[in-house]
């Protein structure tokens, strides 16, 4: 991610300064860069005239000391909030007081890390989505004492770096790893509850839905420890909501060493012996899959506008530039009808007497109003 995100502000035309703490790491990070981007010369991506310019406007520092003219910092390092805070402390003694300081984090608080600033105005949350140079989408997270003068510094970069920001409130997993949580864990719960199997549920969510993977494929290319931590955090961020519970069947892959792709083996196996399980084609059953696993989706998204997460257009602009979900979530459930929604959600509501299944007060009071949202 942070070789991404130098690549990007390097092809901007910004001079960049790379560090890593580990002796040699950002020697390397810059050769691979380089190996990189001259492939993308060979598919035509690029020109040699172009990458020579944007390696020259890399420099590998040898101490953090070395970032002292920096305008702008972004952090990506481990998702240990301890960590950031130290990091943050350090660099605020380095860099001119008009630097701004931003975290790449996906599911630590800004305001938390910015807490360990005395000029906490500057500090703010660029998270970016791997790959960083291919992935459009930045979520801009101001933290609670984050200036509005660094939002809108934030915002105007990242238009010029060719990105789609969008401005969100410091929740737990922001707006993305927040409204995506269903697309995952309601599957996992479908397949727990042995209504369907992983590739019948992945190819529900592919033909009926229209996403371009499904869930269980999807998280075997995050990695299922990647995603695993993902819910525990945000589940435990928002005080153990049955909403966003983890999956004991996903805590036995991870135990396994099962990761996915980059193992071998998750819920797939990835070998080249693999035998290749055919999903069942009962349109009702795939229906049926599909619906469930939509309407969650809508309802955290619906929530997340109640709850004055982000905007209707930065909501539906994150699941679409962000995870590549076929259409925003609140322009879905228009379509779908609200009413149509809240009485499937209720539905799933009384069936399992969870609150899990609650629809947001923003639905029901929308969909009482027969209004749409705009």
């Amino acid at each position: 991610m942070g070789t991404g995100i130098v690549q990007l502000a390097a092809q901007a035309g910004h001079e960049v300064v790379l560090f890593d703490t580990r002796a040699g790491a950002a020697g390397q990070a810059l050769d691979a860069l380089g190996k990189t981007l001259h492939k993308l010369v060979e598919k035509g991506k690029f020109n040699p005239d172009q990458v020579k310019g944007i390696l020259d406007r890399i420099t590998v520092a040898n101490a953090l000391q070395d970032l002292a003219a920096s305008g702008l910092v972004v952090e990506a390092i481990i998702e240990d909030l301890t960590i950031k805070k130290k990091l943050f402390s350090d660099l605020e003694k380095i860099v001119p007081k008009d630097c701004v300081l931003a975290t790449n984090t996906s599911s630590l608080s800004v305001t938390a890390i910015a807490a360990a600033c005395e000029l906490t105005g500057r500090v703010i949350g660029l998270h970016f989505f791997n790959p960083a140079p291919i992935l459009p989408l930045v979520e801009v997270v101001p933290g609670l004492a984050t200036a509005e003068g660094t939002v809108g510094k934030a915002v105007e970069l990242m238009h010029a770096w060719g990105k789609v920001p969008v401005t969100c409130r410091d929740t737990p997993g922001f707006i993305v790893n927040r409204v995506a949580r269903p697309f995952y864990g309601e599957s996992l719960r479908i397949l727990e509850e042995g209504i369907a199997d992983m590739a019948t549920i992945d190819h529900a969510m592919r033909s009926k839905g229209g996403f371009r993977m499904g869930p269980f494929e999807l998280m075997d290319l995050i990695g299922n420890d990647v995603n695993f931590a993902v819910t525990q955090s945000v589940y435990n961020a928002f005080f153990q909501d049955p909403r966003y519970r983890p999956s004991l069947t996903q805590q036995r892959m991870v135990e396994a060493g099962w990761f996915g792709r980059k193992s071998g083996r998750g819920y797939y196996d990835h070998s080249k012996a693999a035998i290749t399980t055919e999903p069942s084609n009962d349109d009702a059953l795939l229906d049926r899959i599909c619906g469930r696993v939509l309407v969650m989706l809508i309802n955290e998204a619906v929530d997340a506008l109640y709850l004055g997460i982000a905007s209707k257009k930065d909501l539906d602009l994150a699941m679409t530039k962000g995870v590549n979900y076929p259409k925003g979530l609140l322009d879905w459930a228009n379509e779908k009808g609200l009413s149509q929604c809240l009485s499937a959600l209720e539905g799933l509501q009384s069936e399992y007497g969870e609150d899990r299944y609650r629809p947001s007060p923003l639905l029901r009071r929308m969909a009482a109003d027969g209004s749409t949202f705009n």
